[in-house]
C-alpha cells in the first residue's frame, strides 16, 4: 500500500513537469507562425493598396465628385493593414 502511494506522488510530480514543456512547445509554435502572417498581411496591403489606386485614379480621371472620401478610405486602410500587423507582432512577440 505505501509503495503505491509514494508511485503516485511520483508520478504527480513527474506529470506536472511535461505540462510546462508542452506549454512552452505551443508558445514557440505560436510565435514562429507571426513572422509569417506579418509579411502575408503586408502583401495583403500592398495588392489592396493597388487595387485602391487604380480605383482612386480611374474616379479622378472620370471627375469624380467623391475621389477625396475614396483616397482617404483607401489610405486608411492601407496604413491600418500596416499598424494592425505592427502592432500585432510586437504585441505578442
Amino acid at each position: 500500500m505505501y509503495a503505491a502511494l509514494v508511485l503516485t506522488a511520483f508520478s504527480n510530480a513527474f506529470a506536472q513537469g511535461n505540462g510546462v514543456g508542452g506549454i512552452t512547445e505551443a508558445t514557440s509554435m505560436v510565435t514562429s507562425y507571426f513572422d509569417p502572417a506579418t509579411k502575408l498581411i503586408y502583401a495583403i496591403g500592398a495588392v489592396v493598396g493597388l487595387i485602391g489606386g487604380v480605383k482612386v485614379y480611374s474616379k479622378f480621371s472620370s471627375g469624380d465628385p467623391d475621389t477625396s472620401k475614396t483616397a482617404a478610405s483607401w489610405f486608411g486602410a492601407c496604413i491600418f493593414l500596416i499598424v494592425a500587423a505592427t502592432i500585432l507582432r510586437s504585441f505578442f512577440l
